[in-house]
């Protein structure tokens, strides 16, 4: 009997979310994000829904060129995980080009035996 790709782990659904992000594979971003998910924007801070990031990513708006991870931690907490990490990022966002160096947290939940990311936060890291 094959795993479902989610029983991997956090750290594998992490790993997910950042390739899905870089396709622009919006049905796999769809799978991952919990139904209230929402991200806290790197560059502006901004808060994003989960509605808002599949509009943005299938529309276009937002697009990633290049996602590099540099770090990435786990730690375990009953059917809840953070991972924490340190990327490399650009991409085209509104027709602007943007770059971002940024420390990550993600926070998964285990849901009937599944990790699905129910937060997301980017910290830009000034002057690295």
């Amino acid at each position: 009997m094959s795993a479902v790709p989610e029983d991997r782990g956090p750290r594998d659904a992490d790993r997910r979310f950042f390739s899905a992000l870089l396709a622009g594979d919006v049905r796999a971003l769809d799978d991952l994000l919990s139904h209230d998910f929402t991200l806290i924007d790197v560059l502006q801070g901004g808060e994003i829904s989960r509605t808002a990031l599949l509009e943005a990513v299938s529309g276009g708006v937002v697009r990633f060129e290049a996602i590099d991870v540099l770090e990435s931690r786990e730690r375990r907490y009953g059917n809840f995980a953070l991972v924490t990490g340190r990327t490399e990022m650009r991409g085209q966002g509104a027709g602007q080009t943007w770059a971002a160096r940024s420390r990550y947290t993600h926070v998964f939940v285990e849901q009937q035996g599944r990790w699905r990311l129910v937060a997301a936060q980017g910290t830009q890291i000034a002057g690295e």
